[in-house]
Formats: C-alpha cells, sequence, structure tokens
C-alpha cells in the first residue's frame, strides 16, 4: 500500500506540522514502506488462533502483601526534623 504525498501534507496540516517538501518525500516513502509490511501480515495464516492481548504471557511482578511488624509511634518520630502531638509537621504549601 502506498501513501501519497498529497496524504502526508493533508495528515501534516491536521497536526499543524510545519514540513518542507524533502521531508513530506521521506515520509511518504516511510510510511508507504510500513503500510506495505503491514499488508504483507495480511498474508499470514491465522486460523485457528486466538487473538491476545500480548504476544508473551505476563505475570505479576508484585509480592505478596505479608503484614510485618510494624514502627512504634516514638521510633518513627525518632529522627523528624519537626513533630508535634504524635505526629509530622511539615511546611504548609497551601496559603
Amino acid at each position: 500500500m502506498k501513501i501519497s504525498e498529497e496524504e502526508v501534507r493533508h495528515v501534516a496540516k491536521l497536526a499543524r506540522l510545519d514540513m518542507d517538501e524533502t521531508a513530506i518525500e521521506k515520509f511518504a516513502e516511510q510510511i508507504g514502506s510500513i503500510l506495505g509490511y503491514a499488508d504483507k501480515l495480511r498474508e499470514v495464516d491465522t486460523e485457528g488462533v486466538r487473538p491476545t492481548s500480548h504476544a508473551i504471557f505476563l505475570n505479576n511482578a508484585f509480592r505478596e502483601d505479608k503484614v510485618k511488624e510494624q514502627l512504634d509511634r516514638e521510633s518513627a518520630l525518632a529522627n523528624a526534623p519537626e513533630q508535634e502531638d504524635g505526629a509530622f509537621t511539615v511546611p504548609r504549601v497551601l496559603g
């Protein structure tokens, strides 16, 4: 499948891209090659192949949640630059 330079100009105008003639010729050639390759993929026999969302099987990479011992309040606040009433004190962001 080939894409014309006029079609490239039209898409460039829609995308508000300023392209010179050299770039238009280059894009038409490159896009034409990509479309040609995609067209070639249509020739592949996919009868009996289930549609997939990924080419490979994906596993969840997250670790299992496990309950662990937590810090007591005093230990958590031990190195805090500022604290008040058992909580971290941070600078006010909104006035």
